[in-house]
């Protein structure tokens, strides 16, 4: 491997829809890399096909690589949740004729970044009141729902993964009950990813439309039907950027309040008195949903813990590349604990 100062570190971000590669110097700043490009995992039929093609139109050598990935990794192997890819630590070093290839959980990435993230890089939801060295908590709806949280080792933050987002759904209210019951007769498992998340949303939105709650126009009615991915289409409506739907509203009205009161769940289960951080590709799309008020109101609604949790600083991670950037950073702190002579 060349010297750590002038290593070149291939970093990688596979959800279960897309892949972002970048290519970053070790020495110089995380936040600007010198190569990037996106692919849509379905054009691939693994991560080393799409390495491949990346690493050829960059035209550099790298001395390192690092992925984070949507699912669990155990050993450095996981199997996607949310697609049929199986990655392997070990695998990619073959592959890439590298020494070292690190894969982590997707949350971990977001996790790692989070103590590094500017006030720029954040929407406050709620200002709360940090206490020094307080565990920090990660909560990111995309494709699926990941969490994590960090804890403070006297150092610095050391951060956990979480699998939280499959977890048994609770009703945060009792309007939600019905929701539960639906979701039961059609679902192998109602958790939390599946009524708060990409895959989610529809779940949501078939719910008011079968229970009868709202109506919905022709016009959305012919768009849904004929869309690839029905999401972003019940998104956009919902925050009045097309055909009117009032399924669609009441839908991303529920994702707001379950998320919120999952966060407070998370808060509470970690106690994560330095703060709450919202990562993921839904909420900066969905920023005036959430920032209206009924985020945290779900979020404070726990009984007896409601002052605990209203102390708790609450921010959106609006920085589009905040788990590239935490995977990055992740695989430059292990080169500098094998190269202690790098800056």
């Amino acid at each position: 491997m060349t010297n750590s100062q002038h290593a070149l570190l291939l970093v990688g971000d596979v959800g279960g829809t897309k892949t972002d590669l970048a290519i970053f110097a070790f020495d110089q700043d995380l936040r600007k890399p010198l190569a990037r490009a996106h692919f849509y995992n379905a054009d691939y039929t693994d991560l080393k096909s799409i390495v491949a093609v990346f690493l050829r139109q960059a035209a550099l050598d790298v001395d390192a690589a690092c992925f984070d990935v949507a699912g669990p990794v155990l050993s450095g192997r996981v199997r996607l949740t949310n697609l049929p890819w199986d990655v392997d630590a070990a695998d990619l070093r073959e592959a890439l004729g590298l020494e070292r290839v690190w894969v982590l959980n997707d949350l971990a990435a977001i996790a790692q970044a989070v103590p590094f993230l500017a006030p720029p890089d954040l929407q406050v939801l709620n200002v709360g009141m940090a206490a020094p060295g307080g565990a920090l908590a990660v909560i990111a709806p995309g494709t699926g729902l990941g969490e994590a949280f960090l804890v403070w080792d006297g150092v610095a933050y050391r951060h956990f993964p979480s699998e939280g987002g499959h977890a048994d759904f609770a009703p945060p209210t009792p309007e939600y009950i019905d929701l539960f019951r639906y979701l039961s007769g059609r679902l192998e498992h109602v958790s939390y990813e599946l009524v708060c998340s990409g895959r989610g949303i529809p779940h949501l939105y078939d719910y008011y439309r079968d229970s009868g709650r709202a109506a919905d126009t022709p016009e959305f009615a012919a768009a849904l039907a004929s869309a690839a991915d029905p999401t972003p289409l019940i998104v956009e409506s919902a925050l009045g950027r097309g055909p009117v739907s009032p399924l669609s509203v009441a839908a991303l009205d529920a994702f707001v309040t379950i998320l919120g009161a999952e966060a407070g769940n998370l808060a509470l289960k970690v106690l994560s008195t330095g703060g709450l951080f919202i990562g993921g590709g839904i909420p900066p799309r969905v920023l005036p949903a959430l920032a209206d008020g009924r985020f945290m109101q779900a979020f404070f609604r726990k009984g007896r813990f409601a002052h605990i949790l209203r102390n708790i600083p609450v921010a959106v991670i609006t920085n589009p590349d905040a788990t590239l950037f935490g995977a990055a950073h992740y695989a430059q702190t292990r080169l500098m604990a094998t190269h202690p002579s790098a800056p």
